[in-house]
Order: structure tokens, then sequence, then C-alpha cells
């Protein structure tokens, strides 16, 4: 194993570029999902301890005694108590957890740049859309938790909800245009 970078150029500059715009894309919402699943936890663990603790207590007290923030695992886990969720939302949320550390710890993973080829590139990329769209059903639904939060009193936005798993497609792999939809030709 050598250097990341060296002095042959990608052998695919424009399909790597399109992948690593991708993967950082990708990213940025595996990061959102996350922060969103901690914080919703945290509200959840606020209110609990508002509620079982003194009433001489200090908002400061308050907080000094909430639970230190975890990792993805056991937040969704928490949510999944807390919000008394069924077997198919909860199976959603963990194939989430998965897409999401498939994204941070393999996303833009395609190997030694000056000799990867595009076939190798498109496969990659297909696995990495896969798992943005299994992160995006499980963000779904927890930017619905949060939204329900954030404006209790109005309706959940029913268009955007339908219309997110192919916001986040489009965002995140619309510049391959069909290049991830076709079947590779024999012998590819």
């Amino acid at each position: 194993m050598t250097w990341s970078l060296g002095h042959l150029p990608p052998r695919e500059p424009e399909l790597l570029d399109a992948l690593f715009l991708s993967a950082g894309r990708s990213l940025h919402l595996a990061n959102a999902f996350e922060t969103k699943c901690r914080w919703i936890v945290r509200c959840i663990n606020l209110i609990e301890a508002h509620d079982a603790a003194d009433p001489m207590a200090t908002f400061e007290d308050i907080i000094a005694a909430l639970p230190k923030d975890e990792m993805l695992g056991p937040t969704l886990r928490q949510l999944v108590v807390h919000m008394s969720v069924s077997a198919e939302p909860a199976d959603i949320l963990r194939r989430a957890r998965e897409a999401r550390n498939f994204i941070a710890h393999e996303g833009a993973g395609v190997g030694d740049i000056s000799a990867v080829r595009d076939k190798h590139i498109l496969v990659h990329a297909a696995r990495l859309r896969t798992a943005v769209s299994d992160l995006a059903t499980g963000d779904n639904i927890v930017s619905a938790w949060g939204y329900h939060l954030d404006e209790w009193r109005e309706p959940l936005p029913w268009d955007l909800i339908n219309a997110y798993p192919k916001m986040i497609d489009d965002w995140v792999f619309g510049h391959f245009g069909d290049l991830l939809d076709r079947d590779p030709a024999p012998g590819e």
C-alpha cells in the first residue's frame, strides 16, 4: 500500500469526481441523520429528567443530570423504545444505521484512484446509492419526529415526506445522469 495520491493521474477523473461528490453529499446526510437522532433523544431525556426532578431543582441541575450522548446504535435503540416503534420502522432505522456506517467508512473507498476502472466506480456508486436510499428512508422517519417536536401544532408535511427519498437521490446522484440506472453491457 502506498500513498493515496501519487505521480500517476486518475484513470477516470470525471467519474471519480462524480463519485466523490456523491460520497461527500452522502456523508453530510449521514451526519445530519445522526445529529437529529441525538437531538430527539436529548429532548426525550430532558422531558423525563424534568418530570423526575426534585421540584426545587434548577434547570442547570436537570441539565447536569442528563445522560451523556451515545453512539448512533444505542441512540437509535433509545428512540425505538421511547417512540414505541413497531418492528418495521425499527428495521428501517437499523438499516439506516448500517447505511450511515457504510457511508462514513466506505462511501468514497474505491481503491487506488490511478488504477480504478469505470465499471468498479459505477458498481461502488450503485452500492453507495443503496446505502443512501436506506439512510433516506430512516432519516425520513426521524425527521418527521423532529418536525413534530419543533412544530407540534402543525400537521406533518406529507408532500415533503412523500417526495423526500427521490429528492435525496436526485441531490446525491443526479449528476450521474442515467449511468447508475443502466445494466452493464455483456463483458463489462
